[in-house]
């Protein structure tokens, strides 16, 4: 069991998060656009899940994986509260729906967080002139065709662009 359904590591969630512009990620983005919205004729399109669709499988995933509460009375007639299904604190639940009904979208450091989670050993994410720097100093591990270190974040990390790199581009590396 995970804190964050997001951050479980199969989740479809994570893979529409981290996966990226193209292959897996944007068919677990077109998946849950057609899962989420095919009722109101939507198509199965990665172009649709930035903003509402995002926000609402978010909005579901944690209704879902919170955890159910059942109020209960001993032989006493006294009441308590019993953990029925183990999940995401109420209060962390809670105060999530609050930010995503604000918001349009999830949270830069969540998004990175599902990002993260597809690196190998050897990733180096910060600003532009570190990662050149330790590109520099770590220049035999790279192919001759390679001229610099800083790669931009994309897809959705795009919102990160400028802000953060990384010493190659973000992806689930398959093997």
């Amino acid at each position: 069991m995970v804190a964050d359904p997001a951050d479980y590591r199969w989740s479809s969630y994570g893979e529409a998060m981290g996966g990226g512009p193209k292959g897996i990620g944007k068919k677990a983005r077109a998946g849950l656009v057609r899962a989420i919205m095919a009722h109101q004729g939507w198509d199965a399109d990665a172009g649709h899940w930035p903003g509402e669709v995002s926000k609402r499988y978010r909005m579901i995933l944690l209704e879902e994986g919170g955890e159910k509460l059942k109020e209960v009375a001993n032989e006493r007639g006294e009441r308590s509260v019993k953990v029925v299904r183990k999940g995401l604190r109420k209060a962390a639940v809670d105060a999530e729906m609050e930010r995503l009904q604000r918001s349009r979208d999830v949270a830069i450091g969540k998004m990175l967080r599902c990002r993260v989670r597809y690196f190998t050993d050897g990733a180096v994410i910060g600003s532009r002139g570190f990662v050149d720097e330790v590109f520099r100093r770590c220049r035999d591990r790279f192919g001759p065709k390679r001229k610099d270190g800083a790669r931009k974040l994309r897809g959705s990390g795009a919102a990160a662009a400028g802000m953060l790199w990384s010493v190659r581009d973000l992806k689930k590396e398959n093997g």
